[in-house]
């Protein structure tokens, strides 16, 4: 098998990256390293590192195969400021990162057991300096808003697969985060009845 056959693709990041991309150019420092959890396929580090030259862009996750297609993405994209991937497991008590200016999470929360939820905001406490951003998209639920019917469907199909999965509230997200001195800073509406929430190191 060729590297490149070893690229993962995703077609919900195709249409998702470029409003994400909008959304981090108001929210991400100019200079620094951008710490991205769970980052799947690799596609997306490809297009944000492409989208913000002046940030070093350091891709992670826990699975051994979505490590094998993020680096081959990264070979064959070339960009200097892409960094190898790191095995991180949010959930983990240690962290292979000491320090970042900014923490990207994308589509992870409600694919993952809710350890991994309080582990990311465990992690960004000990990695963020104070006022870094932790920037999390993908699909919530909110107190007094009805929930898409496609979103229903969708955490009805997660929880069939792992009763530990599902869509998580905005409301116990921020709790998690703000027990570990991360400010809610503002949520955004995204397309497909997504979500970007962004936080701050206190």
């Amino acid at each position: 098998m060729t590297m490149t056959d070893m690229r993962r693709r995703a077609p919900a990041t195709e249409r998702n990256r470029e409003p994400i991309a909008e959304l981090l150019r108001a929210v991400l420092p100019d200079r620094g390293t951008v710490l991205e959890i769970a980052s799947g396929t690799g596609e997306h580090g490809v297009h944000f590192a492409r989208a913000f030259p002046g940030l070093l862009w350091q891709p992670s996750d826990p699975d051994p195969d979505a490590l094998a297609s993020i680096r081959a993405w990264r070979i064959e994209a070339g960009l200097p400021n892409l960094t190898d991937p790191v095995h991180l497991d949010a959930a983990s008590e240690r962290w292979p990162i000491d320090s970042a200016e900014a923490i990207v999470c994308i589509n992870m929360v409600h694919i993952s057991p809710w350890a991994a939820t309080a582990g990311l905001m465990a992690g960004a406490q000990r990695v963020l300096s104070p006022g870094a951003p932790l920037v999390l998209y993908g699909p919530y639920r909110r107190l007094g808003v009805p929930t898409a019917a496609s979103n229903e469907a969708f955490d009805a199909s997660l929880r069939a697969r792992n009763p530990d999965w599902g869509l998580r509230q905005v409301e116990d997200v921020t709790a998690e985060a703000e027990g570990r001195g991360l400010r809610f800073e503002r949520l955004f509406e995204m397309p497909a009845n997504n979500l970007t929430i962004v936080f701050r190191r206190g």
